[in-house]
């Protein structure tokens, strides 16, 4: 009986391992058919996941376009940028007969500090640390061609170096505002941020492209097998208007203004009269776009809005005419002195005025009063207003930078509408002054300035846009123009008695414009300031009277010596007309004068610029003791005589000071910007002492004090 009923459990037992064998098979089947149909398991495709255990991808990274000058010099430029690491375990050396690894701690930190500016002891203890590879953080990245370079020199075990791509602007904070800078995500895209870099961020981005293979457990590609491949295609390069010499000038002249005057901020400009092309534009206190060192992130020439003051009185004076072609402003009178507007009164800027004078002095003599009488008998509210949108003050230029603000030009109440006539109440932006000194420059004619000349493919060198000069209608005619020509002639031309404006007469010159002063609005309360200072003072004008080439626009925000604007005015114009070849100075009696035209020497070697220049009896200056050019001033295309020196700069990683005793003070600054050398210059002349010796080795704590 017991040998029964074990016979049966056995059978018991035997059928349930039997049916549960059955039944794992039958769910191993069910299984596979699912991952058959849907090859997924646990929300994991796993073809996707076989490929990429099996498959590799590299990015190729576009080129983002650069930006250049009018004469094809870079202003950005996308370059190698390099980390340094240093790799420690001695492992990683097995099977070679040179060290892959830091072997001599103390002397790899030795070296690596002449290079890193880090000491040997902080290197030190970054290699005693206990890791495969280690870097030196924030000094240790961003590295040039010139430091790898003189890393891979000092020839140390063990130290490699990781490429990238970063934004490099080589003349530091040359033409900032204008230019712009760049970001860099985690992945190494880069995307602008201000200026032309924003404007043309589309442009100047190429598409990534990548290279797709089969790899082995090792991560090599397998021989022989295929590979899929999209190449990438680089950004497209944007060229400027600007003219590398005319700023580099501009900037000189306006960095001196700022440390004579003590302004808060000044801005000038200067454009081509006859298209509206921006030659050059300067702004003080500025930033270098490669520390981004940005205390403020407006561009003075189209975001800042201010009140103009008395420029706008040479536009009044149009509308005048237009409106009234029988007014003569040699013969007809205005009283001058307090005007009374219901409970407001108007006072000319001397409070008491000039009495009854020709309206002709009125404008010379920048009489607000005699504003108001022109706007009472020869203009209405809605004709002034018609007249300053039609000059395209009110609305956006749409030149090609981003942010650009339009300003305000709303007057509804007679004190408003006198107000407005003579640059108070409403707010334009300096490339609006431009804009409207375009119509003066060409009889009438109305140009819209810009600042783009083109943009070519990189690769192909296709032009794929081309700007051409835009007219905006005719806002006024021959004989409107010829008298405000004359008006504005007598400004900077009569005697001091006569005019405002007398400081910038410059003998030889026929230089035309109009002074002006505005007072400067309190955001919070809407009154303005009433200090000493509390001015925007400015000059718009253009060179020469009959057929002006150049525009020139200057304003700065409390001056603390009112000599500074007309001198900083002159200053311009002379070395811009010099350079465009308006006005020639006289030749030293008895000297032979010989012109010559600057080629580019950049990328040659220094040897053979030297024996080029010394060929056609050139002056120049090398600095640095590298063998080749790597920048130059000025710039190719520039007409100079045996009278001018040439700068040459090489590819010296060491900056030493350079002896500047007998430099102009322009010169002087050309040469330390160049090179990268904080200064200050407290001259009008020549250098007669520096404060850090010659040959001494330069840091970025020491800053240069001229005088």
């Amino acid at each position: 009986m017991k040998r029964e009923m074990l016979n049966k459990n056995k059978n018991v037992v035997a059928k349930v391992f039997t049916l549960i064998f059955f039944l794992f098979i039958f769910i191993l089947i069910l299984r596979l058919g699912y991952l058959c149909l849907t090859a997924q398991v646990d929300g994991i495709d796993l073809k996707e996941f076989s490929n990429k255990r099996n498959t590799k991808q590299e990015t190729l990274y576009a080129l983002r376009g650069n930006i250049y000058d009018v004469n094809g010099d870079v202003l950005a430029q996308t370059i190698n940028s390099y980390t340094v690491i240093a790799y420690l375990e001695p492992s990683r050396s097995e099977g070679y007969s040179i060290p892959k690894h830091v072997v001599d701690k103390e002397l790899t930190a030795e070296k690596l500090s002449t290079v890193l500016d880090m000491s040997k002891e902080k290197i030190l203890n970054i290699l005693n640390k206990d890791a495969y590879q280690v870097e030196f953080g924030s000094k240790g990245r961003g590295l040039t061609e010139l430091q790898k370079e003189a890393i891979e020199n000092l020839g140390l075990y063990g130290i490699d170096f990781i490429t990238t791509h970063k934004r490099y602007y080589p003349n530091n904070s040359f033409l900032s505002y204008i230019i712009g800078y760049t970001k860099t995500d985690s992945d190494g895209n880069m995307t602008g941020e201000m200026g032309i870099e924003k404007k043309y961020n589309d442009i100047m981005t190429g598409i990534n492209g990548f290279v797709r293979y089969q790899k082995d457990l090792n991560g090599y590609k397998f021989p022989n097998s295929n590979e899929i491949r999209k190449e990438k295609v680089d950004g497209n390069d944007v060229y400027l208007t600007i003219d590398s010499n005319v700023q580099m000038s501009l900037e000189t002249i306006v960095n001196k203004a700022k440390e004579e005057s003590g302004s808060e901020w000044i801005v000038a400009v200067v454009a081509d009269a006859k298209t509206g092309k921006i030659l050059g534009s300067a702004t003080s206190p500025t930033f270098n776009p490669n520390t981004k060192e940005i205390s403020n992130y407006l561009n003075p020439l189209v975001s800042y809005t201010y009140e103009p003051g008395s420029v706008m009185k040479t536009y009044s004076f149009m509308a005048a005419f237009e409106n009234d072609p029988s007014f003569d402003p040699y013969n007809e009178t205005c009283m001058t002195g307090p005007y009374v507007i219901g409970e407001y009164t108007i006072s000319d800027w001397n409070k008491t005025g000039w009495g009854e004078i020709p309206y002709q002095k009125g404008y010379t003599l920048s009489s607000n009063t005699c504003v108001a009488n022109l706007i009472k008998n020869h203009l209405s509210k809605q004709k002034l207003m018609d007249y300053y949108k039609k000059l395209g003050f009110g609305s956006l230029t749409n030149i090609d930078l981003p942010n650009e603000y339009k300003g305000k030009i709303n007057f509804k109440y007679d004190v408003e509408v006198v107000n407005a006539g003579f640059g108070q109440g409403i707010t334009t932006t300096p490339i609006q002054q431009i804009k409207a000194l375009t119509a003066i420059a060409n009889n009438g004619i109305l140009l819209n300035p810009y600042i783009v000349e083109k943009t070519v493919n990189s690769q192909t060198k296709e032009i794929t846009y081309k700007a051409d000069t835009k007219e905006q209608g005719k806002v006024a005619s021959k004989q409107t123009i010829d008298k405000i020509k004359d008006l504005m002639y007598r400004v900077v031309n009569s005697e001091s008695s006569e005019t405002t404006g007398s400081s910038y007469r410059m003998d030889g010159y026929d230089l035309i414009g109009k002074t002006g002063t505005a007072q400067i609005a309190n955001p919070r309360t809407g009154r303005y300031y009433e200090g000493k200072y509390d001015y925007i003072t400015s000059f718009a004008g253009m060179y020469p009277k009959d057929e002006p080439e150049v525009i020139v626009y200057v304003a700065m925000q409390r001056s603390y010596n009112s000599k500074v604007l007309p001198e900083t005015v002159k200053t311009i114009v002379k070395d811009t007309a010099k350079y465009l070849g308006i006005f020639e100075e006289a030749p030293e009696l008895n000297k032979e004068v010989t012109k010559y035209k600057v080629e580019n020497y950049k990328n040659k070697s220094v040897e053979n610029t030297k024996e080029l220049l010394n060929s056609v009896g050139i002056n120049y200056v090398v600095f640095g003791n590298g063998n080749k050019v790597i920048d130059q001033y000025p710039n190719k295309n520039t007409i100079v005589s045996t009278k001018d020196k040439i700068f040459i700069f090489t590819n010296d990683d060491l900056i030493t000071m350079p002896s500047l005793i007998n430099y102009s003070y322009k010169s002087a600054d050309i040469v330390l910007t160049k090179l990268g050398i904080k200064h200050k210059i407290d001259l009008n002349g020549y250098v007669g002492y520096q404060s850090v010796a010659p040959g001494t080795k330069i840091t970025d704590e020491i800053e240069v004090i001229l005088n």
